[in-house]
């Protein structure tokens, strides 16, 4: 059965118009923030990159849960919003800055609901054997981004804040319990689906067995995948490989490192003259979507910008650089040695979903700050 019957409200990915407003470290986006506002007239514009959802002219109300400008950005002078962390596709996180003004769609019911709480099913673009995970999860904010392929789509596990009312088919929790003879929790489903998830044309396929058995066994293998992806958020441990096994900076990196290679025969990652070993072959060879996710990771951070633009403001090589870096060797290895499970789609039909299952909930107990400061209650 398809994902979108499953968990049945989702959101496109995010759309933000100019890629400047995202950044591998905060440092960067305050930089391009600051030379914005040096800016002036028809340089502020052309640094801004209008576009027909957003130009310096356009009023729009506050992220939930931000407070940043609400006015025109042409007479904007204030500070520079608090970067956020996002998930900016596959296994990456990164910075934004998080002002409305500055994003084409940034899906402001995603938002709402974003908080310690809440985790991201992230669906990846289609690929016909491209291979790799179908579904991601995130703790922190995803846009959606997919290397290749058509964009899937973001689906959180809760519908309100605080982690209350499951983004699951209406009954689908009950059906399990008694089905498999356990309680089975929303995290339990969730984990399943990172687990099981096969990418097809249609969308993202999910098998659910009748053997309660080949359920504990796929939600264990989930568990396991999310305790990898989540990287210590909600409570669980940071990503470690076994003594003997884990990534060290055997030579220095570069302060601007220009391409990366790797020797499968020694199990070392090259950054130029700089070395990383030991990396498990699997975790170079990790692709989602058919692209590989270390060469993609580090292409995001060295490739060059076009000049004037606010994309080529930003420092060299960071040392928080490497440190993700050896965690992502990390993560890969560990999704990697995960063996799949294998389930027929064979439970039964489920309760029909209705159509105000696939729309947002509904906020009714909080001000957000509207275009020009005013505040509406949702």
């Amino acid at each position: 059965m398809l994902l979108d019957d499953l968990m049945p409200w989702s959101t496109p990915p995010l759309r933000y118009g100019r890629s400047w407003v995202v950044a591998p470290d905060s440092r960067t986006l305050r930089s391009r923030w600051d030379a914005l506002l040096r800016a002036g007239g028809e340089e502020r514009a052309a640094l801004f990159q209008e576009s027909r959802a957003r130009t310096l002219r356009t009023s729009v109300a506050a992220l939930p849960g931000h407070s940043t400008g609400t006015g025109q950005l042409a007479g904007e002078a204030g500070p520079c919003p608090e970067p956020v962390r996002i998930a900016h596709g596959p296994f990456d996180e990164q910075w934004l800055l998080p002002d409305h003004r500055l994003i084409d769609a940034a899906r402001p019911e995603l938002w709402r609901v974003a908080d310690e709480h809440q985790l991201f099913a992230v669906e990846q673009g289609y690929v016909p054997g491209g291979g790799g995970p179908a579904v991601l999860v995130s703790a922190v904010l995803p846009d959606g981004r997919s290397p290749a392929g058509r964009p899937g789509r973001i689906r959180p596990l809760y519908r309100r804040p605080g982690g209350t009312e499951p983004n699951l088919a209406p009954g689908l929790l009950d059906l399990l319990t008694a089905r498999y003879r356990l309680d089975v929790a929303p995290e339990d489903v969730l984990a399943w689906v990172a687990a099981t998830a096969r990418a097809g044309a249609r969308g993202s396929e999910v098998p659910l067995p009748a053997d309660p058995a080949v359920w504990a066994r796929g939600v264990a293998r989930g568990q396991r995948l999310l305790t990898a992806q989540l990287r210590g958020a909600r409570g669980g441990g940071r990503p470690r490989l076994p003594g003997g096994r884990r990534p060290y900076v055997r030579q220095a990196l570069p302060a601007r490192p220009r391409a990366m290679a790797y020797d499968p025969a020694e199990e070392v990652l090259s950054l130029d003259e700089g070395r990383v070993a030991p990396v498990p072959r699997a975790a170079w060879d990790f692709r989602v979507a058919g692209v590989r996710v270390l060469e993609l990771w580090f292409e995001r951070r060295v490739r060059t910008a076009e000049p004037g633009t606010l994309d080529a403001v930003g420092g060299g090589w960071t040392q928080e650089w490497t440190s993700q870096l050896l965690e992502l060797i990390t993560v890969l290895a560990l999704v990697a040695a995960e063996e799949p499970v294998e389930a027929a789609d064979d439970l039964g039909p489920l309760p029909s979903v209705p159509p105000s299952a696939r729309r947002p909930a509904s906020v009714l107990d909080h001000l957000e700050e509207g275009p020009g400061g005013q505040f509406a209650l949702l």
